[in-house]
């Protein structure tokens, strides 16, 4: 079997993708509780902001009305919305302090409204606020807020070169890179790590997978299993510890 790598944190964080998607409705409270519950150590979901300023967590953004109609969050009021749809704050105020929360900038320029209500509701929390985008350039703006940032893309992306897009990040502050898992070898994760960048790997759902995640040094996986991803912690992770 092959030797776990390191990872740049004291452990990796396992991500509850939209809560506990495999266990209940993703993107809601209780979804999200459950996943705590089961041992996740961080959360992940989509933020979208209103046209009140108010983030919320959904993942497509559309409402669907009357006739099959739908309409994006972006044009509704808050209080418009499904009841089944949190809030940002309802998270953190649920959820309570060291939560541990990556978001998906579901809309341009939202970035700084979403560190704002975290500003809010737990300011202590910024540090274990990950922000995600698909362009690196997107994410530079949010420099200054304290969050960290995380480019979300793919080798075929990355036009120069997996080690220069590395050298990129690291040049322009963005924290972080997160790939699907089966573009992460562990020779993938010793390269970003040189640049001292994290590697968060996306769509690990079965026992093997999750654990060779794990193995290979990966910083952070995203699971809708929460309690396979749990069992190969255990078995990965709190061993090397």
């Amino acid at each position: 079997m092959q030797q776990r790598l390191p990872s740049l944190l004291d452990a990796p964080i396992a991500f509850g993708h939209r809560g506990a998607r495999a266990h209940l409705p993703e993107n809601t409270l209780d979804s999200f509780a459950l996943a705590l519950r089961l041992g996740a150590t961080g959360l992940e979901s989509d933020v979208w902001v209103t046209i009140d300023g108010v983030p919320v967590l959904d993942h497509d953004g559309l409402i669907r009305g009357r006739f099959g109609r739908s309409r994006p969050i972006a044009e509704v009021r808050r209080a418009a919305l499904p009841r089944h749809i949190p809030t940002l704050a309802e998270l953190y105020e649920q959820s309570g302090p060291g939560l541990v929360l990556s978001l998906d900038l579901k809309q341009a320029g939202i970035g700084r409204r979403v560190v704002e209500v975290v500003n809010e509701v737990a300011p202590d929390a910024l540090a274990d606020l990950w922000l995600c985008a698909p362009r690196w350039e997107d994410l530079v703006e949010l420099r200054d807020t304290g969050a960290r940032l995380v480019e979300s893309t793919s080798l075929r992306a990355m036009k120069e070169g997996p080690e220069r897009r590395a050298a990129t990040l690291q040049a322009n502050a963005i924290d972080a890179v997160n790939l699907h898992h089966s573009e992460w070898t562990g020779g993938m994760v010793t390269l970003f790590h040189r640049f001292e960048r994290y590697c968060f790997g996306w769509d690990l759902q079965d026992p093997d997978r999750l654990r060779t995640g794990f193995r290979m040094g990966l910083d952070g996986v995203y699971s809708d299993w929460v309690d396979r991803m749990l069992d190969a912690y255990a078995a990965e992770v709190r061993p090397a510890g």
